[in-house]
């Protein structure tokens, strides 16, 4: 078995193997890792911005796509060799939260006991992986648009937390990283054509947003000027946060979907809130949504999620310094590791 172990106490990843496979507990099922993700989350907990496990070594990776390829004694709905995804978030099921279906609240759930931040995750040739988080993956689907699933899952969050999204409305979405450019495609699948703006301050990913063929705006954030029903933060940067309030119209809403540093600090006039009715929307991760993270993958898989459009780019589980190095600098818009 080969795995990214990470150092919370010195923020360090190292390369590691070990001879024996791990063996799944009785509700649990071990995946042979096709393609794992490289998450901003992942990018904050490695320099130190978001929290996570902390007593001893992590793998990390939420976001991964595999092959059963052995089950524990109690497992009933799975069986080896199905292809699956995982749902790294779960809630404790007893607390009030979980209780009104609101698990990512949950003190000892949500991202508070995530699979790849609190829990062994998907940087490595194999995982172990309670069946209450794993998802069949339909036969038509390719592995390595399959392993979308669990951000398109927060995507559907965001989209039923922003509803209603109507035809016309005109939307800025904040950041061509790859949940910029996903949201794009998502505001395109649902028929927002040409009143969308992707606000972008790196030239290369203007580029890269430019040539997602959905005829959009891509403008620098210096140079927008017009004003919005809708923004959709992207970027987890509190300044460009900022700027979007005053680019709200009357009745604008911002909905928060990037991850800030928890240290990051908002100045906001209560008078335009008041003025305009503005509204500020939140965005936790995917409570309940991992169905319709799948269903969102069935219905773009063909025409949107091509990974030479979005700028993702595939590396192995050794490359993981050059995969790391292109995301900081921009080059690519998302990292996969093909295991």
């Amino acid at each position: 078995m080969e795995y990214l172990s990470f150092d919370p106490s010195t923020k360090s990843l190292t390369l590691k193997k070990r001879g024996i496979l791990p063996k799944p507990a009785v509700n649990e099922v071990r995946i042979k890792i096709a393609y794992s993700g490289i998450c901003g989350t992942d990018l904050h907990i490695l320099e130190g911005s978001f929290p996570c496990k902390e007593n001893g070594p992590l793998t990390l990776g939420h976001e991964f796509v595999g092959t059963i390829d052995e089950v524990g004694s109690e497992v009933t709905i799975f069986k080896v060799g199905q292809r699956v995804a995982v749902d790294p978030n779960s809630g404790c099921n007893k607390c009030d939260h979980c209780h009104n279906a609101n698990y990512h609240f949950c003190k000892l759930g949500g991202i508070n006991n995530t699979i790849g931040i609190y829990r062994d995750g998907g940087w490595a040739t194999h995982a172990l992986v309670p069946e209450t988080q794993v998802y069949l993956i339909a036969d038509e689907i390719e592995m390595q648009q399959a392993v979308l699933s669990e951000p398109l899952s927060c995507l559907a969050h965001g989209w039923d937390r922003l509803n209603p999204v109507n035809v016309g409305n005109k939307v800025l979405v904040i950041g061509a990283g790859i949940i910029g450019l996903l949201w794009a495609c998502l505001l395109h699948l649902h028929g927002l054509r040409k009143t969308v703006t992707i606000s972008e301050p790196q030239e290369k990913r203007r580029e890269l947003a430019a040539h997602l063929g959905l005829d959009y705006q891509v403008e620098n954030p210096t140079e927008i000027k017009e004003e919005f029903d809708i923004a959709v933060d992207c970027s987890g940067s509190a300044p460009a946060m900022e700027a979007a309030i005053s680019l709200l119209g009357h009745g604008g809403r911002l909905c928060i979907f990037g991850v800030a540093n928890p240290k990051a600090k908002l100045a906001i006039e209560p008078f335009q809130i008041y003025k305009k009715e503005l509204t500020i929307v939140g965005v936790n991760i995917n409570p309940y949504t991992f169905l319709k993270g799948l269903a969102l993958l069935q219905s773009m898989s063909e025409k949107y999620l091509d990974y030479n459009k979005l700028g993702i780019k595939v590396f192995s589980l050794s490359q993981y310094k050059e995969a790391l190095d292109a995301l900081k600098k921009g080059d690519i818009s998302k990292a996969v590791f093909k295991l």
